[in-house]
Order: C-alpha cells, then structure tokens, then sequence
C-alpha cells in the first residue's frame, strides 16, 4: 500500500505528458505532519512494512520497518523535548548517512522544531556562520573525530548553541544521544494548542551550497514533503514496496528529495549505504545484491559507473535510472542505454524547489541533453532580463509564476532576508538564476547559471555546450568550461579538465593538441578552448556542483599578477 493517493486528486496512470499536465494536482490537507501523517499511519496500516534498509562498508546491516521508525521517532522526540527543544527551535544534523538521520528528522518534525540538514566537510568557519546566522540551539553529529573537533572550535564563537550531541561513542563535553534517548518512552502525541504545527510553519532550513559569497539560507515549509510526490512517484518512478537508492550525503538538499519524503509517501522503502568513498564496483554490487527497483545518482558517478564491466552485474531488477544536480550529456547517456538496455531520465531542480522540469515515467520521449519537461505544479516560463518570454530556442532566465499562489514544493524564502527574497520573487515569478532554452515541444535545455555564459566574439556560448563536447572523448573524465579574458575576444574559452585514469600520465601538451583537435573536429570553432588547464580535481560545492566561479577567480587572481 502506498499513501501518495491520498495527496492526488487523480489516482491514475495518464496517457501522455499533455493528460498529466492537465489532471495531476496535489492536495494538501489541513496541518499536513510528515511524521504523523506518513510515518505513523504507515506503521498502523502496515506495521510490517519496510522502511528503512542501511548497510556500511562493513557490512553492518540495519533493517527498520515503518513501526520501528514511528516508535524511535516518538522515543526521540520525547528526549528531544527534555533537552528544551521547542516548536521553532533550530536543529542541526551532521549524520553523514548515519541511520540515525531517519530517526532523528520525523523527531523534530514531530516537535515543529527546524531542521538543519548540514555535510561533515565544513570547518570551523562554516560552522561559526551557519549557527549564528540560524541561531542553531543543538548540534548533533555522528562520531567522526575531525568534524566534531571542528564542531567544539566553532561552539567558543556560537553562543546560541546549548547542547553538542554525539551518536557515536561517549565524547567529553557532548550529550550521548543513544545512552540517553534509548531511555525515554516511545510516546509523543500529536501536538495541540501553543505548540501544534501548521502548515505554513517552517520546518526544514537549507544553506544553499551557492557559486558565490555566503550561502543562502532556503526556508521550507510543513507542505513541502507533499510536493516530492512529484519527484518521487514521476521522475524516479519509485513503487510500492520496492527500494530505491538515491546517492547523497545527508547534508545536500538531495537528500530530502530522494532519501525521505516523496519516497516514503509513495510507499517504497529506501536503500542507503553509508560508504566512506565512492567505489564504483561496489556500488554495481549493491543494486545487484539488494535488488533496488529505482536509482538516481548525479552524472559524475554514471560517468564512473558507465566505465566499469557492466555485464558482470544483475541490474534486471532496477526499473529506472534517474540523474540531476548538472546535466547529462548525451554521450554518458547513449553509452549506458548501450551496455545497460535502460536509459537515464534526467531531472532538475533547486535546494529551493522540488523536481522543476523532468522526463517524467514515459508520458514524453526522452530528449538526451534536455531536463525535460516542466513539472506540472509549477507554471514555468522563460524570460528575458526585463521579464519578458523569449522566443522558442531563445536563451532566457527559467522562471516559475507565483502571482496567484506559491507552488507546493517551493520555498517560503530566504531565512532573515526580506531583500534577498524580495529579489527572487520579483514581478511576480520566482527567478531560478539558470539560464535555459525551450524548444518548440516545450522541452527544456540547460545553458549554465546566468553568471557562466561566455561571451566571446560577439557570440554567447553556452559553458555545458562545449563540455558535452569535449566529454564525448575518452581522456576526459570530468571538465568545466569558463571564459577568461582577452583583449581581441573579450573572453576566451578555457576547458579545465580531470583526465581518465587511462590518460593521467601522459604528456599535458600533447593531451592539449588531442583533445583541441577533437572539439573542432565536433563542435564551431568559435566554440573550441583556446586555452586548457588539467587538474586533479574540479573546485565543487559541497554538494557536488561545479564551482565555475572559483576557476574565473583563480584566473582573474593571475591576470591581476
């Protein structure tokens, strides 16, 4: 049994995209709580229902029903409150993967506290920022030594801060969380009164991982796990009772789109592996061994994972592959439709949103290349600078209508900034800062965040057009075009480039002269790199997109010497 069709006006299969963008609409009941109107009615109408399968590198495995989530939920909630955790408080996770986390989010939703999903790489300073921008009362972490000494470091400037937590060994100075919740009553009714939760109440705050200056803190609300039925029903194409895998550390906002809600409410359990470092063999492993009947990765790990001896796995069981936070191009796609017989549907979105454009089940073809297809919640539309449409096949700002109401699934705003908010829901739309075209069909094509076009020579050069070249050759592993500039141009194009591990000692100009002779063998001149840099790694965000940024100012740092 599955609960999303209780969120669903129509509870059907549709015949194409045209019929689902006419009939699917979500409904929200009043005070709409994840944990209690997911979590524990799963567990009255199906005690025994798979929630939860989690496994680590050491073969520890942990297998929780919907009961055992419901009742640790409550268990926690309850010390939660003991500790002063109060409707509105702030709570920050840093559980890597940790089981825990499964635990510990319907807690606090429980509570009406907000939840502040955080990743165990920030330092001291990220820290010191984070908790006093959020006015964060609780950390609670998993027991990694660097991150918590970080932890401890950033608490002398966070005077907010009440409690540290540990969910791993006893730490001096830190709260054990199993040597005390463990103690409490698996009981926590539904709040009333003061503290009862509404669903215009905040409830999950994100720091966006940004291209430039400090992260923005992206504030949603009770209605936005509902809104995920989009993501997870649609585009990964979860089923009832099967297992779906989506690979994020618990940190990225991936995660609440893939490893919680829109999951859960569509009635599959979810796989997680807490594994210290990508292992593409292993992971191959995993979807074999366990059976996943969905996955959704970014393309960085199918460009690993296309590479590996695919006929040595079962992957029959896996009905979908699904992909966001950059764009595929086509090339990972055609090699993996070719070695696996399963295509990848391409899916985007924002830490701001829930799934905006997506090849969504098979209602339309699959474009590779394209995100897709608007989300049927959302009345997207591309504009010009001034807010105008632009022409079919045109570059302009993706954009989302809010004048008649906001959108389940979309942000309240940004936490403590009226101005920043009142920027990017201005005239009317919310601004997705990303730069697309829209073809005749509706389809969308991603050209790069509005600061990363390229203009050279008078042209506008899309960054991912010229990197879906350029990855089509088998020396690339990972690239990032930018543009630098140049008194005869205005910018140049520069390709920064992670070679295969085939290729990591061969000689940089002699790679240079290859893989310059291959884009204008494919691509416009005007296209081409004129100036290559190889690298052992690209600058990322915490969540794993490219910083393009950070490579225009290293750039621009050595023209100003």
């Amino acid at each position: 049994m599955e609960l999303s069709h209780e969120y669903l006006t129509e509870n059907r299969e549709y015949k194409d995209y045209k019929d689902f963008v006419a009939n699917c609409k979500l409904t929200k009941p009043e005070n709409f709580n994840f944990a209690y109107d997911i979590v524990d009615r799963y567990a009255e109408l199906a005690p025994e229902k798979r929630a939860l399968v989690w496994i680590d590198d050491f073969d520890d495995e942990k297998i929780f029903t919907f009961t055992d989530i419901s009742r640790e939920s409550k268990r926690a909630a309850a010390w939660l409150k003991s500790k002063g955790i109060k409707k509105g408080d702030t709570v920050m996770l840093v559980l890597r993967r940790r089981y825990e986390w499964w635990i510990l989010m319907p807690a606090l939703h429980r509570i009406g506290a907000i939840v502040i999903p955080a990743t165990d790489q920030l330092l001291q300073s990220d820290f010191e920022y984070r908790t006093n921008a959020a006015d964060v009362k609780m950390i609670i972490s998993y027991d990694n030594p660097h991150v918590q000494t970080e932890i401890e470091k950033a608490k002398v400037n966070s005077p907010s801060v009440q409690y540290l937590v540990t969910v791993g060994p006893d730490r001096e100075g830190w709260v054990s969380f199993h040597g005390e919740y463990e103690k409490c009553e698996a009981d926590f009714p539904r709040p009333e009164g003061e503290e009862k939760t509404y669903n215009d109440d905040p409830m999950l705050l994100y720091f966006t991982s940004g291209t430039s200056g400090y992260p923005k803190m992206v504030l949603q609300d009770f209605t936005y796990p509902i809104g995920h039925i989009m993501t997870a029903k649609y585009w990964h194409g979860v089923v009832d009772d099967g297992l779906h895998l989506t690979i994020a550390e618990t940190g990225w906002a991936k995660s609440t789109w893939g490893k919680l809600y829109g999951q859960w409410i569509c009635g599959t359990a979810l796989f997680v592996y807490d594994m210290n470092m990508l292992k593409p063999d292993k992971m191959l492993q995993m979807i074999a061994k366990y059976g996943l009947t969905t996955f959704c990765a970014p393309p960085t790990v199918y460009r690993f994972l296309v590479r590996q001896d695919l006929s040595k796995y079962d992957l029959s069981l896996c009905q979908r592959f699904s992909t966001a936070g950059e764009a595929l191009n086509g090339e990972v796609f055609n090699k993996w439709f070719e070695k696996t017989g399963k295509k990848i549907y391409e899916g985007y979105g924002q830490t701001e949103s829930t799934i905006i454009c997506g090849n969504f089940k098979d209602y339309s073809e699959i474009r590779p290349g394209s995100m897709g297809l608007p989300n049927p919640l959302y009345d997207v539309e591309v504009l010009d600078p001034d807010g105008k449409p632009v022409p079919r096949g045109e570059i302009g700002e993706l954009c989302i209508h809010v004048e008649k109401e906001r959108p389940i699934g979309l942000l309240m705003g940004y936490h403590k900034n009226k101005e920043l908010t009142d920027a990017a829901f201005e005239g009317g739309v919310y601004h997705t800062g990303d730069n697309v075209t829209q073809d005749e069909d509706g389809y969308v094509w991603f050209v790069g965040r509005k600061d990363d076009i390229i203009k050279s020579s008078g042209y506008r050069i899309s960054p991912f057009e010229v990197e879906s070249v350029l990855q089509k050759h088998p020396a690339v592993m990972e690239c990032a075009v930018t543009g630098v500039e140049d008194p005869k141009r205005g910018m140049a194009v520069k390709a920064s480039i992670v070679l295969s591990q085939d290729y990591v000692d061969r000689d940089p100009k002699e790679m240079e002269v290859e893989i310059s002779t291959f884009a204008r063998e494919n691509t416009a001149m005007y296209k081409v790199p004129r100036i290559y840099e190889f690298l052992k790694e690209l600058p990322k965000t915490i969540s794993g997109k490219i910083r393009r940024i950070a490579i225009r100012e290293k750039d621009n740092k050595k023209e100003d010497k």
